[in-house]
């Protein structure tokens, strides 16, 4: 919820005499009366009611007791605060006291500064390539059959995980759904430190690297919030060292997983006024997507630069009577990618929110490393307007025509052939793959490899080892504005020079049953070794694929209860989103649980590790 302006305390004093138990009973008068003169007025730094429903109902309750908030509204008494976070929630407070975390103790509970991190950052190096190398994992086809749960811990709070982990120190960092971000041992899953963010961590945690011979090292973590912050952390105490909020507008969020690189974080800023607009109320819409460069020591801001550059302005009036503004959107939610050779970093667009649309909508941009001067763009998809408006009953805010909301939620990928080539590969929602010049921008190659969707085609992330690029696709669901079509859900592996096909595998369709919400469908990101694809899917099944033949060499099924270590009531649920296996040595950490779109719910971050062989 940030830091608020002075504006705040004039607005909440303008309705002290409405404070009495008495006067607000109930959660929406409290917001209405209290919470809405910032909420709902465009305050910076004050997050739209939309924003807040995302958070559980235990960290907004904390907020307005003990955290930011508590000295904002101290006219509230418990029974309002507690009555207003389920209100935005629509769920209850738990009554139970929380359990405690089972604290590290002795060896466990040291920093290992001689495990060094085998990769670093959302995309394992800075291409976005997602290979975990022979260094990095000793899990290969000749032992994947051995690969069993060691621990699995619970988050409490929690309906989702959507964190993906970093590895160092031998322990293992990641966020969760009520914002707290956890060091576990990496052995046994017990707690080193925990710190409590502002809102739901949902981007990977980034752990910057260190010379293991060097004593003195203070590595740092790096991550965003829901709500739009950007936070730096000590790692071996969880400590905070800074933190900022890049984008001042009440919808801004951090979605789209940081990229470290050498002394600077590049920060990808996306935000939910996509959501917003289904108001018709609303004066949609104003959000521009960017990218903020940050001193990793400082957290001073280097640069920002915005997808749109263009401020947007009033363009006339919906049908209620309300402003319409543009150009907006083109957020960016996925990890930027680093080419270190032409000194630029890439990036991928969203669509615009309203008319006019933008050139740099559903777009892959190339922006100067040092600068964030933009270089080039492609755009996939011209005229690409959308925003949830266009899913409602009441579409006044739909731009029209409608476009398809073809994002790219995939991260772009700097890919180099065995014959010493380079280009960037994109996947998009659109369903196709993309293969782009990377000095210009210029078209390669493209393959439509699904029909795509509004949830569906490529959603999340492919990876890429050798000259193959494999490619998950979800199709999970279709837009109403979108003619029927033949989903096409699975994995499939093509060859980054040509784009053709090596082989194709569609998704297991029996395996769901009556279970709700359960459907087939590839769409979180994925990650490889040099024979293996690690796979999630929207059923709860992580499986090991063979990058030569595609064949399923192992399968884990996370959409079930688990015994965890903290105590915590534990199940899993849909693997989507950003968060994927991680590999290290001869363990695999994975989160299991989306809960959106509507995917199964789950709160459970699991540990796998290789069995020891049996004695012959």
């Amino acid at each position: 919820m940030g830091i608020w302006p002075a504006a705040f305390a004039e607005k909440i004093n303008t309705n002290t005499s409405l404070l009495s138990p008495e006067a607000l009973a109930t959660g929406e008068e409290v917001y209405r009366t209290v919470c809405a003169a910032c909420h709902e007025t465009g305050v910076p730094k004050a997050p739209v009611k939309g924003m807040l429903g995302f958070m559980s109902t235990a960290s907004i309750y904390h907020a307005l007791t003990e955290g930011v908030m508590a000295p904002r509204v101290p006219q509230l008494n418990l029974q309002q605060k507690k009555a207003v976070a389920e209100y935005l929630t629509g769920q209850p407070l738990s009554t139970e006291k929380p359990k405690a975390f089972p604290q590290c103790q002795g060896e466990s509970a040291q920093f290992d500064g001689a495990q060094v991190p085998a990769v670093v950052g959302w995309g394992a190096q800075p291409q976005n390539t997602r290979v975990f190398d022979a260094e990095a994992t000793t899990i290969n086809p000749s032992n994947i059959q051995q690969l069993d749960v060691a621990w699995a811990f619970g988050f409490p709070d929690a309906v989702r995980a959507r964190s993906h982990p970093a590895i160092g120190g031998d322990a293992v960092f990641v966020g969760s759904q009520d914002g707290r971000v956890f060091a576990l041992d990496k052995t046994t899953g017990c707690v080193r430190w925990s710190y409590r963010a502002k809102a739901e961590v949902r981007t990977a945690i980034i752990l910057s690297s260190w010379d293991k011979n060097d004593k003195t090292a203070q590595p740092g973590l790096y991550f965003g919030d829901y709500l739009g912050n950007v936070y730096a952390l000590d790692a071996r105490t969880g400590k905070l060292r800074w933190q900022v909020r890049p984008d001042a507008h009440p919808s801004a969020t951090i979605t789209g997983s940081p990229t470290l690189f050498k002394n600077r974080l590049y920060v990808p800023v996306s935000s939910l006024e996509v959501l917003a607009a289904a108001d018709p109320d609303y004066a949609c819409c104003t959000f521009r997507g960017s990218v903020v460069a940050f001193d990793t020591a400082t957290g001073e801001k280097v640069w920002q630069t915005y997808t749109i550059a263009e401020r947007p302005n009033v363009r006339g009036k919906n049908s209620a009577g309300t402003d319409r503004v543009g150009p907006s959107g083109a957020p960016i939610w996925n990890s930027p990618a680093t080419d270190a050779k032409r000194n630029q970093l890439l990036v991928g667009t969203g669509e615009n929110y309203s008319r006019p649309t933008t050139e740099t909508s559903d777009a892959i941009i190339a922006m100067d490393l040092d600068q964030g001067k933009i270089n080039w763009v492609f755009q996939a998809t011209a005229n690409d307007a959308w925003n949830s408006a266009c899913e409602m009953a009441d579409q006044t805010n739909c731009p029209q025509p409608v476009g398809p909301d073809y994002d790219f939620g995939a991260p772009p990928i700097l890919a180099t052939h065995s014959d010493g080539s380079e280009l960037v590969l994109a996947g998009q929602k659109s369903g196709i793959v993309w293969a782009l010049a990377p000095d210009t921008g210029k078209l390669l190659w493209q393959r439509q490899v699904s029909k795509g969707g509004l949830v569906g085609g490529i959603h999340f992330g492919m990876a890429v080892s050798g000259d193959t690029v494999f490619v998950p696709i979800s199709d999970a669901q279709e837009s109403q504005h979108h003619a029927p079509r033949k989903p096409n859900p699975g994995l499939f592996a093509l060859d980054i020079k040509t784009g053709r096909y090596q082989w194709q595998w569609h998704a297991v369709t029996g395996v769901c049953g009556d279970k709700p919400y359960c459907m087939p469908g590839n769409g979180a990101a994925i990650s490889t070794t040099p024979e293996l694809v690690f796979a999630g899917s929207l059923d709860g099944y992580i499986r090991a694929h063979d990058t030569r033949t595609g064949k399923v060499l192992w399968q884990f099924n996370t959409a079930k209860d688990f015994t965890t270590v903290n105590g915590v009531k534990a199940f899993g649920g849909a693997l989507e989103g950003g968060a994927s296996a991680a590999l290290d040595g001869d363990m695999m950490f994975l989160n299991s649980g989306y809960f959106f779109n509507p995917y199964m719910p789950g709160n459970v971050f699991i540990a796998f590790k290789l069995a020891e062989a049996p004695a012959l």
